[in-house]
C-alpha cells in the first residue's frame, strides 16, 4: 500500500472538517460503531447521509491515495474471478487491472488493512490500492458479477472464505468416517488433501502475520496452534485432538523426517514457495506428555533486513559497530537471550564487510540464512562435525573473518580466542543478560582475563522491543512515580506515546520490532579492570562513566522518540541495579541520538 505514513488528524475530525457528515450524523455513526464494534467507515457507508465526493477528497488529500472512476474501466472476467463476490461485497472492492504480479483494486475504504491483507493472501499478488466512490463501486460490482457464469463465483467464494477452524472441523468428520474401516494410517492421512490444505493455511496465515515461529502443541483434549508475532504468541487455530498426529506427520513428511519415530526429538527443514519467493522453514519435533510438539522457525529473507542501517541502531551505535568491525583481528561478541536478533546483527556486520578481497567463513548450528559470497558450514555433531572440529578445519582455509554461531563450551572459546590472537576477526554470540556479564561468563569458562583484554574489541548486549503503530499511537502522560523510577524529573514535560488499536496493526497497537543495545567498548580503562579481575558491576559502572548506554537507557531513547511505549521499556529491560541511573544530561543526549 502506498499512503503517506505522516501524522494526520483522526478520521472523525476529518469527516467534520471536510463536511462529509454533520455533527448529528457523526454522533449516530460513532454510537453504532461503538455499540456493535464495527469499523466506523463501514457504518458510514450504510447510511445515506454523507457526501461521497467529499469523502473521496479526504482519502485523496489527507491519506494520499490515488482515486479512480470505476465506471471508466472495462473489467474482464479473468479479473473478476480473482476476487469472490462475497469478498467484493463485504469490503466494497473491485479489481480493475493487473500488471505482472500487481493487482490494482479499487476500495471504498482504502484504510481497511484487513481487506488488503486478505486479498494479498488470497491472490498471491501485490495489491495496489486506489480509492473510488462507494456508490459507484457497488453499481460496478452488481454489473460485473452478474455476468459471471452461474455457479462459478459461488465455488470460488466458498473455497476462499473457509477458516482454519472450519477446515479442521471438516477434517475431523472425514477422519471419523474413515477410522472405522481403515484404522490409523499416518502416512496416508498426512498426504490427504484436507490435512495438506490445513497445514498450508497455517503456514500462509503465520507468514501473513510476519510471525517468526509457529508452534503446534498437543494437549489432553485439543491441539493448540500459535504463532510468535513481534516476540509475543498469538493463537492461530485450535484443531481437535484427533488431528494432532496427522498435523505432526504432515510436517514430518515435508521436512523429510521419520514419521514412525515418536520417542526422540527430530530436526529438519523445508522450503515454502509463496508469492514467487522461497521462505525457509526450520523444524524441531519434541516428544511431550500429550504427543509430539512442533516448532517451526520461519526464516523469511524478504521481511528480514541484513543492513546495519535498517535494524534500528542509532547513528552513534552504527558508528561504533562499523569502527569495531574495521579491525583486522580481535573478537566481537553479541549477547542476549534466544530471539533477541543476535544472528541478524552478526549477519549485518558480515554483509557490511563482505567484498571480493576478503575471505569470510561461518560455522553455525544450523545455518539460518544463506548469504551470497560467504562460505557457511553447518555443524553436524552426530558425525563429529562439532564447532571445535569445524573451526580447526576452517583455520586451515586461511579466512580473514570467522563467524561462530554460538560459543557454547571451553574448547570453542579457546579456538576462537587463538584465532583472534593470530590475525583473524572473530564474530560470535554468548547467552548473557548484559554486556559486562559476558566477561564473567568467559572467565567461568576458564579463559584467562588477560586473554579477554587482549582479544575482545566490543561486546554488544541487545533486545528487541515492539514498535508502536504509526497510524494509531496516542500521546501518553506518564505518571510521576514511573518517571521517578526512571530517574526523570516529573516537573519536566516528556512526550511519550501509548498503543491504541487499528486494522493496520491487527488491533495490537504495535507493528514490527526495533533493536535496543548496550555497547561495551574495551577501552584501556576497561581492559585494565578486566586484567585486575574486576566484577561485572564494576566494569559496567565504569563503562557508563565512559558514556556507554545501557539497555534500559536505549529503550528509553526509543520511547522518547515515539518508537515504543513505556510499557515495552519495562517489559523488555530490567533496572540497572548497582549502577547509576538515567540522569537529565543522559536524557538530553538520548534525545540527540534518537
Amino acid at each position: 500500500m502506498e499512503p503517506s505514513q505522516s501524522p494526520r488528524k483522526d478520521i472523525k475530525e476529518l469527516l467534520l472538517l471536510e463536511g462529509v457528515v454533520t455533527q448529528d450524523v457523526l454522533n449516530k455513526i460513532i454510537e453504532e460503531h461503538e455499540r456493535k464494534n464495527r469499523p466506523l467507515l463501514d457504518v458510514l457507508f450504510q447510511t445515506e447521509s454523507y457526501d461521497p465526493v467529499k469523502l473521496l477528497h479526504v482519502f485523496k488529500h489527507h491519506y494520499k491515495y490515488h482515486s479512480i472512476n470505476p465506471t471508466a474501466f472495462i473489467v474482464g472476467t479473468d479479473l473478476i474471478k480473482l476476487v469472490p463476490l462475497k469478498i467484493a461485497k463485504q469490503y466494497c472492492v473491485l479489481p480493475v487491472s493487473k500488471l505482472d504480479q500487481t493487482l490494482t483494486v479499487a476500495f471504498a475504504n482504502p484504510t481497511h488493512l484487513k481487506a488488503s491483507d486478505e486479498l494479498r493472501s488470497m491472490t498471491g499478488m501485490r495489491i495496489k490500492v486506489v480509492v473510488a466512490q462507494a456508490d459507484l463501486l457497488k453499481k460496478c460490482i452488481e454489473k460485473y458479477y452478474a455476468d459471471m457464469p452461474a455457479g462459478q463465483e459461488q465455488s470460488l467464494s466458498a473455497e476462499s472464505s473457509v477458516s482454519l477452524d472450519d477446515l479442521a472441523k471438516e477434517i475431523k468428520v472425514e477422519r471419523q468416517e474413515t477410522a472405522e474401516t481403515q484404522g490409523p494410517d499416518l502416512l496416508k492421512i498426512s498426504t490427504e488433501t484436507p490435512i495438506i490444505k490445513l497445514i498450508n493455511m497455517i503456514l500462509h496465515e503465520s507468514i501473513r502475520r510476519h510471525a517468526s515461529d509457529i508452534f503446534i502443541e498437543p494437549w489432553e483434549n485439543h491441539v493448540r496452534v500459535r504463532a510468535r508475532v513481534d516476540g509475543l504468541l498469538e493463537e492461530v487455530a485450535r484443531p481437535p485432538k484427533t488431528l494432532g498426529e496427522a498435523l505432526v506427520s504432515r510436517v514430518k513428511v515435508i521436512s523429510q523426517l521419520n514419521i514412525a519415530e515418536h520417542r526422540i526429538p527430530q530436526d529438519g527443514r523445508f522450503k515454502l514457495n509463496i508469492r514467487e519467493r522461497n521462505v525457509d522453514m526450520r523444524v524441531s519435533i519434541l516428544p511431550t506428555a500429550h504427543g509430539e510438539k512442533v516448532c517451526i522457525r520461519i526464516l523469511d529473507t524478504q521481511n528480514q533486513s541484513h543492513e546495519i542501517e535498517k535494524l534500528g541502531f542509532t547513528e552513534r551505535e552504527q558508528k561504533i559497530i562499523k569502527n569495531s568491525a574495521k579491525r583486522s583481528h580481535g573478537m566481537i561478541l553479541v549477547t542476549g537471550p534466544t530471539g533477541s536478533g543476535k544472528t541478524t546483527t552478526l549477519y549485518s556486520i558480515l554483509k557490511h564487510l563482505d567484498s571480493p578481497e576478503i575471505n569470510i567463513t561461518t560455522v553455525e548450528d544450523p545455518v539460518e540464512y544463506q548469504l551470497p559470497g560467504i562460505n557457511q558450514v553447518h555443524v553436524r555433531e552426530a558425525i563429529g562435525l562439532t564447532f571445535p572440529a569445524s573451526l580447526r578445519s576452517i583455520l586451515r582455509q586461511d579466512p580473514d573473518i570467522i563467524l561462530i554461531g554460538e560459543i557454547r563450551d571451553r574448547d570453542t572459546l579457546d579456538i576462537a580466542v587463538k584465532a583472534a590472537l593470530t590475525g583473524h576477526l572473530v564474530l560470535s554470540t554468548l547467552h548473557t543478560n548484559d554486556a559486562a556479564s559476558a566477561i564473567t561468563r568467559m572467565v567461568n569458562m576458564k579463559l584467562e582475563p588477560f586473554l579477554i583484554a587482549s582479544t575482545v574489541i566490543m561486546i554488544s548486549a541487545q533486545r528487541l522491543v515492539r514498535r508502536l503503530c504509526e497510524r494509531c499511537k496516542l500521546p501518553h502522560d506518564v505518571p510521576a512515580d514511573i518517571l521517578k523510577s526512571l530517574n526523570l524529573d516529573p516537573a519536566n514535560k516528556y512526550q511519550f506515546f501509548k498503543p491504541k488499536k487499528c486494522t493496520n496493526c491487527r488491533d495490537t497497537g504495535y507493528k514490527g520490532r526495533t533493536v535496543i543495545t548496550e555497547l561495551l567498548q574495551l577501552t584501556p580503562e576497561i581492559r585494565s579492570l578486566i586484567t585486575n579481575n574486576a566484577l561485572a558491576d564494576e566494569i559496567k559502572r565504569r563503562a557508563m562513566e565512559l558514556e556507554m548506554t545501557t539497555l534500559r537507557q536505549s529503550a528509553l531513547a526509543k520511547a522518547l522518540a515515539g518508537e515504543t511505549s513505556i510499557e515495552e521499556v519495562f517489559r523488555v529491560t530490567s533496572a540497572d541495579t548497582g549502577v547509576s541511573s538515567t540522569t537529565e544530561d543522559d536524557v538530553t543526549e538520548i534525545k540527540k541520538a534518537s
